[in-house]
């Protein structure tokens, strides 16, 4: 009788038994330990494991995918601009931020047809205040720059597109005061830069002037404005700060402009064959990563400080010990004098329970940091001497802040996106992509930090439509699932500490290709305007 009775009795087991097993196994939170700095009863750091919930494989693809976005526009050449943007935060909120513009030229312009591309990505710090003010203004200031070079005595009042098309009615390219000669144009980059932060810097200034009166003066009484209006509004971009990088794309002259404040990072990928139609991705690195580390930076900031001062104005890198970046917008614990810090702290953040920080112990000389841009110009053919390439896609240009350089290296960014344009798909591995997409050494890159970054061993993936998550996925663990799967669920604040706030622009264009992508509808909302 039991004989007979161990079939069914297993069959049942296997139908019931397996599916909940199953279940249990693939619904049960999955969690992780992680040792973390926390202060002990006597209020000293130690360090203790905490348990955090794992993100599932779908979680994390829907966290790289949360920020991401793309987009492409043809042009009358046959040309085909593409460009995808991706953010992950590790912050709460995200202190990056990003803005693109493109701007067509106006068919009466003698330079038409052609367009001005602007692309940046902000990496802000000490709070998302400076970074997202930059993304409403910093491309609004460039382009208000451009046009006061070509007219500067005849900007009309009549609205904003009215001065943007300015900048598209040139002189003739003979004159010696040629607007779109290249030094002409990086030096208005570089104004535009150093006024909007001087705008930002002296916002506050101007508030508390303007709320002064005369009595107040004679007495020397300070007006508490932690309730006017503009007292947070303009005191928390001034106190916080960003870096910021931008290119610039003139489509008409085939001229890239790259301005970079801070440890931002451009890359570009130039594709080139041989006669025998061998070829590999040139790396060639736009910019330089901005921080004391930086034996130009380290150089220029002592020069502007007193000799007793060069041992101290650069510690471990960092301005004062302090801030890493050494441009950056904002930071005026680091461009304000004492006094002045005194002052704005007592009339506007005091009575909002936000107390500003007292400058570091060393500083003597304001201010120790700057937001000018170091501006590069190029060919954005880049000038390549190899044969031209028949790849549809041979040129491109990677933005990103620090989060994604703390991991990649430019030759990593740049064979990851060289075999994503390729197709490829599925898990590669390290020591395999070398071969599948080859790459050979441009400009070097100018390191700014202590990197350390991922191991040669192991594996990328290739698995994202969207080229920027692609970036972020392959900085935060590639195809090392489960390593990618705890970075990514390691919460804010404790997050900050492995991995950075992260954002990432890939830009690309395709000669004869014109069909292949849509038109940008171009909107005078965010400057998508056609002039």
């Amino acid at each position: 009788m039991l004989r007979r009775a161990w079939k069914p009795l297993a069959a049942t087991t296997v139908l019931i038994g397996t599916p909940s097993y199953l279940y249990y196994t693939f619904t049960k939170q999955q969690t992780f330990d992680l040792a973390v700095k926390v202060r002990g009863a006597d209020g000293i750091p130690i360090m203790a494991n905490r348990t955090f919930s794992l993100l599932s494989q779908n979680a994390v693809k829907d966290r790289l995918i949360e920020n991401a976005s793309s987009d492409s526009f043809s042009r009358p050449d046959s040309t085909v601009w593409r460009y995808a943007t991706a953010s992950v935060a590790a912050n709460d909120p995200l202190e990056d931020a990003h803005a693109d513009a493109i701007i067509a030229r106006d068919p009466s312009d003698s330079s038409a047809p052609g367009d001005w591309l602007f692309f940046t990505v902000m990496d802000g710090h000490g709070g998302p205040h400076t970074s997202r003010l930059l993304s409403k203004t910093l491309i609004n200031a460039v382009v208000l720059e451009l046009s006061s070079l070509i007219h500067s005595s005849d900007v009309p009042k009549s609205g904003l597109l009215e001065k943007l098309k300015l900048v598209f009615r040139t002189s003739s390219p003979k004159s010696r005061e040629d607007p779109q000669n290249p030094e002409r144009i990086s030096l208005a980059i570089r104004n535009a830069f150093t006024k909007l932060d001087q705008e930002l810097i002296n916002a506050p200034l101007s508030v508390l002037a303007a709320n002064l009166d005369a009595e107040s003066i004679k007495k020397n009484i300070l007006p508490d404005l932690s309730k006017h209006p503009l007292a947070l509004q303009t005191m928390l971009p001034a106190v916080s700060g960003s870096c910021a990088l931008m290119a610039v794309f003139d489509t008409t002259h085939r001229h890239l402009y790259v301005a970079c404040s801070g440890d931002s990072r451009a890359v570009a990928g130039i594709w080139e064959e041989n006669e025998q139609g061998q070829g590999s991705w040139r790396v060639e690195v736009l910019s330089e990563d901005q921080t004391g580390r930086n034996p130009n930076e380290l150089k220029r900031i002592q020069s502007e400080h007193p000799p007793d001062e060069a041992g101290s104005v650069i510690r471990a890198g960092r301005v004062l010990g302090g801030l890493e970046p050494s441009r950056a917008f904002g930071d005026a614990r680091y461009k304000w004098p004492r006094d002045v810090q005194d002052v704005l702290n007592r009339a506007f953040l005091v009575g909002n329970d936000q107390p500003m920080r007292p400058p570091p112990s060393s500083f003597k000389t304001p201010p120790y940091v700057t937001a000018t841009p170091v501006v590069t110009h190029r060919n954005f053919d880049f000038g390549s001497a190899a044969r031209p390439s028949r790849s549809p896609a041979s040129r491109f240009v990677v933005l990103a802040t620090d989060g994604l350089w703390d991991k990649l290296s430019s030759e990593d960014v740049v064979a990851l996106v060289g075999g994503h344009l390729r197709g490829l798909k599925g898990v590669v591995s390290k020591t395999a992509l070398p071969e599948l997409v080859p790459t050979t050494s441009g400009a070097p890159t100018v390191e700014g930090k202590d990197k350390k970054r991922n191991s040669s061993s192991g594996s990328w993936s290739f698995e994202d439509e969207n080229v920027s998550s692609h970036l972020i996925r392959n900085a935060f663990g590639g195809g090392d699932t489960e390593a990618l799967r705890k970075l990514m669920s390691i919460p804010a604040p404790i997050a900050r500490s492995y991995r950075d706030d992260t954002t990432v622009t890939v830009v690309w264009w395709e000669d004869g290709q014109e069909g292949t992508a849509k038109t940008v509808t171009f909107s005078s909302d965010n400057i998508r305007a056609k002039l």
